[in-house]
């Protein structure tokens, strides 16, 4: 691990171990939950299904060449 992150993560548990407004951790342990959510729980239902259309469409050999997908996504790239 790089040490300079190493460094700075046992700076933030010295401050840490020291704290105590409780205001301050209560923000970072819902700073910590909103950091460990599922990406899945928060995207839209249209996207979930898009993705699992697209996995089921993977898992049957339905694949799309990349220059076709491209053509349909170049607005966004």
């Amino acid at each position: 691990m790089n040490t300079q992150i190493l460094n700075e993560k046992l700076e933030l548990i010295q401050w840490l171990s020291t704290l105590e407004d409780a205001s301050i951790i209560k923000k970072l342990m819902q700073f910590k939950k909103e950091e460990t959510k599922d990406w899945w729980d928060s995207i839209s239902e249209e996207e979930k299904k898009s993705i699992e259309k697209g996995i089921s469409e993977a898992d049957n050999n339905e694949l799309k060449p990349h220059s076709e997908a491209r053509k349909l996504y170049e607005k966004w790239l």
